[in-house]
């Protein structure tokens, strides 16, 4: 069973991260969303955050593992957000489960197939893991000449764990996403069609999704709806949170 934080009562509203994140990333706008009456489930996905690590892994796979949550904690149907990663998971998920999902929120990303651009942050993950640090400030000297971003640098270091020897190490599985780098970047089937209510949201500084993308999004989801946050990249909902909280409490009626 994957791992899931669970804040508030009422409705469910399942949050999946995205790639080498966990669902501790969405804390601060899940605990506003729980306090408006809705139980928010922040999910870790398998070989990520505090879930299990299996050589198992696919968007079909992943989506199965949140209708396992679901039916282990006895939710029959739930509002579902998921952002990059999360955000193609849920797509899947509405695709081959629809009958659990009230609405869908994709946050910043399209149901194309991405080419591997992961491959820097990889190895840089890879190399601290190797590198056995014994604290963060090592950790962040290491990755400031490879990355300049200091947003990115921190999120990176949240994948950091200590073990019981009180070293630090990677927390997802690493070794698994060198050696399969494409899995991440998996398209939706061209000819999917999902009748779920929809709201993609997207990072106009972001290139995930393009204009051009629009056009084949609005054929697989025939209750399309388009959000766009301006001065916002791919991680949006960190970079104007007001705006993103805006659109995300007016389309699950918060």
């Amino acid at each position: 069973m994957i791992h899931a934080s669970v804040l508030g009562q009422g409705p469910a509203l399942f949050i999946l991260h995205g790639f080498l994140g966990s669902g501790d990333n969405w804390k601060t706008l899940a605990k506003k969303w729980s306090e408006l009456g809705r139980e928010v489930h922040l999910l870790d996905a398998r070989n990520h955050g505090k879930s299990f690590h299996s050589d198992q892994f696919s968007y079909e796979i992943m989506s199965e593992d949140v209708i396992q949550y679901a039916h282990h904690n006895q939710i029959k149907t739930f509002d579902l957000l998921g952002h990059s990663m999360g955000g193609k998971t849920a797509q899947f998920l509405a695709l081959r489960f629809p009958q659990y999902l009230n609405r869908l929120v994709v946050v910043d990303i399209a149901s194309k197939a991405y080419p591997p651009h992961h491959t820097e942050i990889l190895e840089a993950l890879y190399q601290l893991d190797s590198m056995k640090l014994s604290s963060r400030k090592e950790a962040e000297e290491f990755l400031i000449p490879l990355f300049k971003d200091a947003g990115l640098r921190q999120f990176l270091l949240k994948n950091l764990e200590r073990d019981d020897s009180g070293t630090l190490s990677v927390k997802c599985n690493i070794e698994l996403f060198r050696n399969h780098p494409t899995i991440i970047g998996k398209s939706l089937p061209s000819d999917a069609q999902i009748h779920t209510p929809t709201l993609f949201v997207r990072g106009l500084r972001s290139n995930y999704i393009t204009d051009a993308d629009l056009e084949l999004l609005k054929e697989q989801f025939t209750h399309f709806n388009l959000r766009d946050i301006p001065n916002a990249g791919h991680w949006l909902h960190a970079e104007q949170p007001e705006l993103f909280d805006a659109a995300i409490r007016e389309f699950l009626n918060l």
